[in-house]
């Protein structure tokens, strides 16, 4: 045979050149720790399902979905899993089907369910298929919700992201990062801080260890638009059972390079925590 004849590949070589420039960047034993580690994300919509991607692109080898919601037409301008023929479905189901496709080695847990005090230690339990997550990125836009996990993941030690508002802004260059305490101008954090402390006892002055992205871009107000009809539900399967749109007093307009932009920084954190253990 000619040495100029070309080598045969094996499916499994190609499988694993998926992942060859993550493991240039991190490094062989980098890129095993996050082979083999767990990230739950709470909440698939414009900054939750980017980071999930972006996790699995990685070759990230474990991670839990949770979210309730289903998908709407008002999801296309900002949410990865929003596409045709797929409105009326779950949110977590549809992105966890693409997932697959990018890494089908990679384990899933999805929970199609809104998070609460009766299911959420099952779903962080070691008794899950995936075990107790190493992680967990806090992507939910629900005030009360978003602080009880909070709360729940310090109480039991999980390392956590909080990713607080991304509506209304354009600009991802101003996108930072610092302790939940110490966040500047976003409103939802300032609402956050406040329920921590009033509602969970987190301490008035000092960190309270939980690093958050968020913009010290000022929120643009919404427009008016000429439809009057722009707050009521038209999902075809109507209001959910927890969130809709006509029981927001605002309907902030959104940006994927924004929402993204906040996805990809609290997967970067994930990644970065995950090598340094």
């Amino acid at each position: 045979m000619s040495s100029d004849s070309p080598k045969t590949i094996s499916p499994m070589a190609d499988a694993s050149r998926k992942f060859e420039r993550v493991a240039r960047l991190v490094g062989p034993s980098g890129f095993e720790k996050l082979r083999e580690a767990h990230v739950l994300i709470v909440g698939l919509g414009g900054v939750g399902s980017w980071a999930a991607e972006s996790l699995v692109r990685s070759g990230l080898g474990r991670i839990t979905l949770i979210d309730f919601d289903r998908i709407c037409s008002v999801n296309f301008n900002r949410q990865i899993q929003a596409l045709d023929g797929f409105i009326g479905e779950s949110k977590a189901e549809v992105l966890t089907d693409r997932l697959k496709k990018i890494n089908p080695e990679a384990t899933f847990e999805v929970h199609a369910k809104f998070l609460n005090i009766e299911n959420i230690d099952a779903m962080f339990s070691g008794k899950s298929d995936n075990g107790r997550p190493d992680f967990v990125i806090d992507a939910i836009d629900h005030v009360t919700s978003k602080c009880f996990l909070l709360d729940y993941c310090r109480r039991n030690s999980f390392p956590v992201v909080c990713s607080t508002g991304s509506g209304g802004r354009l600009d991802p260059t101003r996108i930072e990062v610092a302790d939940l305490s110490e966040t500047q101008v976003d409103p939802l954090a300032k609402t956050v801080r406040r329920v921590l402390r009033q509602k969970y006892g987190f301490q008035e002055k000092g960190e309270f260890g939980i690093p958050a992205v968020y913009s010290k871009e000022q929120p643009i107000v919404p427009c008016d638009l000429p439809n009057q009809d722009d707050f009521r539900c038209q999902c075809k399967y109507g209001v959910n059972d927890y969130q809709s749109c006509s029981k927001r007093n605002v309907v902030m307009g959104t940006a994927a390079f924004v929402t993204g932009a906040f996805g990809f920084a609290c997967a970067s954190l994930a990644v970065r925590y995950l090598l340094s253990k």
